[in-house]
């Protein structure tokens, strides 16, 4: 009797492919991509800069401490001028506990949140409940726009261009107040927020003029049109428009681990 061999599929290679690690410079920043590109620099992309929420900050400005506690203080100062001290002695027990529960929120917030900024694009990695990473192509961001939080803090939120947007409430706090119907990603409660604020608008910069390149050269080569001789050069650098790295035309992104 014949046997009939079956010879079996081949193997996908991309189900064996090493997961993408953090580079060194990001080890212990904070919370890890576990591999997943979307927020995981790649090998190709310059890290620019790495920062987290300040706790303090946090709490006060997207948690809103302060006002918390001076509402309290009102109420338990009514209290005490009525007499009531049974009520204001209670009333300063929630406050406790209550500032308590927000200050709680800040340190999770932090202690799950990282922002990381490449030469291509800007990456979240937040989320105290679902891990979410958000990726911002620097390309598709319009302007920032930054908020002074006492001296040495600040926010940086940006303005997005596009029809594609993303949700107010997967952002939530690292997403600008109000903006319900054009959701702006923020970075909250960052330090020296106007380096980083330059270094933001520096790596934009590039990239428009690396854009303008490209649509410069698209269309030298469309028919009837005259032929550029010769690499085109980068906008400011000078270096050919080869050796820049080429755009990745993946818009916004966001959503949970």
């Amino acid at each position: 009797m014949d046997l009939k061999t079956k010879t079996m599929p081949a193997a996908d290679p991309e189900l064996h492919a090493k997961p993408r690690f953090d580079p060194p410079e990001l080890e212990n920043a904070g919370p890890t991509a576990h591999g997943d590109p979307m927020g995981t620099p790649a090998a190709d992309e310059k890290i620019l800069w790495k920062g987290r929420p300040d706790r303090s900050v946090l709490a006060r400005t997207a948690f809103h401490t302060r006002s918390v506690a001076i509402y309290f203080a009102i109420l338990v100062a009514v209290s005490v001028a009525m007499g009531n001290y049974q009520s204001a002695a209670i009333i300063a027990a929630l406050c406790v506990a209550g500032l308590g529960v927000l200050n709680l929120l800040a340190w999770l917030s932090v202690r799950s949140t990282l922002y990381i900024l490449t030469d291509t694009r800007l990456i979240m990695r937040i989320g105290m409940a679902i891990e979410t990473r958000i990726n911002v192509p620097l390309k598709q961001i319009s302007a920032a726009n930054l908020k002074m939080r006492g001296k040495d803090h600040g926010d940086i939120a940006v303005e997005l261009k596009g029809e594609r947007l993303l949700g107010y409430l997967l952002m939530w706090p690292h997403v600008r107040p109000f903006r319900l119907s054009r959701p702006e990603p923020m970075l909250r409660g960052i330090a020296e927020p106007e380096k980083v604020a330059r270094m933001l608008a520096d790596a934009c910069a590039e990239h428009i003029s690396i854009e303008r390149n490209l649509t410069e050269i698209k269309e030298a080569a469309t028919p009837g049109a005259r032929q550029v001789n010769g690499p085109a050069a980068h906008a400011k650098s000078g270096a050919p428009l080869s050796e820049t790295k080429e755009l990745s035309d993946n818009g916004l992104e966001g959503a949970p681990a």
